[in-house]
């Protein structure tokens, strides 16, 4: 189809890579922890966002360029690298207090905030980009009259598949604090964990040796 071929091993190996916790995952449940599950399916649709601006890269050869360029390589992964230690920072800085009328947790960013920054932890992860380069091409017939045609496609099949599983990561996790709003002392606890997971990841992302 379109060029490709195991297509269903494709979506299965896609489908493990999903489901493996990463700095999108982690991202998606602390937004949904601080401020709902609106904001957590805000957060879900970003990555998925992000990930298209990687399919497009594979498509058209950007991610061989940044795999080639050692560089451009060492750029992205330090600019990803901040991106991710600025997020983290962030939520060990939420405080978690509910508001004065105690219905909910005060927002801690608005969701045009909360769409950008999970698109922007994407986009700068050079994982992601390296991750379509050495992937994709797998699942791409050598003869295939139009190679850009069968990325595009495989990049979607991953994309929606993907998104389905992060927006049953943001519902998940909205049932599981739905009883804790009330504990601002609990939110913040569980903020600042997510939050030092993420400056963790942005250290190791930034400290990762090129293979």
């Amino acid at each position: 189809m379109l060029g490709t071929h195991d297509l269903l091993l494709f979506v299965f190996a896609g489908w493990l890579l999903n489901i493996t916790p990463g700095p999108d995952m982690m991202y998606i449940i602390g937004r949904t922890s601080a401020q709902g599950l609106r904001a957590g399916v805000v957060a879900a649709l970003a990555v998925g966002a992000g990930i298209m601006v990687h399919i497009a890269a594979a498509a058209v050869g950007l991610s061989a360029i940044l795999a080639a360029s050692a560089g451009a390589f060492t750029l992205i992964k330090l600019l990803g690298a901040a991106y991710l230690v600025y997020v983290g920072i962030s939520l060990l800085v939420s405080s978690g207090a509910p508001p004065a009328n105690g219905s909910a947790t005060l927002p801690a960013a608005s969701l045009r905030t909360v769409f950008m920054q999970g698109f922007l932890t994407n986009v700068l992860n050079p994982k992601v980009a390296l991750f379509f380069l050495a992937f994709l091409p797998q699942f791409v017939e050598p003869g295939a009259t139009s190679k850009p045609l069968a990325f595009l496609f495989l990049g979607l099949v991953f994309n929606v598949n993907g998104t389905l599983w992060n927006l049953f990561v943001a519902w998940s996790a909205a049932r599981m604090t739905a009883g804790l709003k009330q504990r601002a002392a609990i939110v913040k606890w569980f903020n600042r964990c997510v939050g030092g997971i993420f400056i963790g990841l942005g250290i190791r992302l930034a400290l990762a040796h090129e293979d």
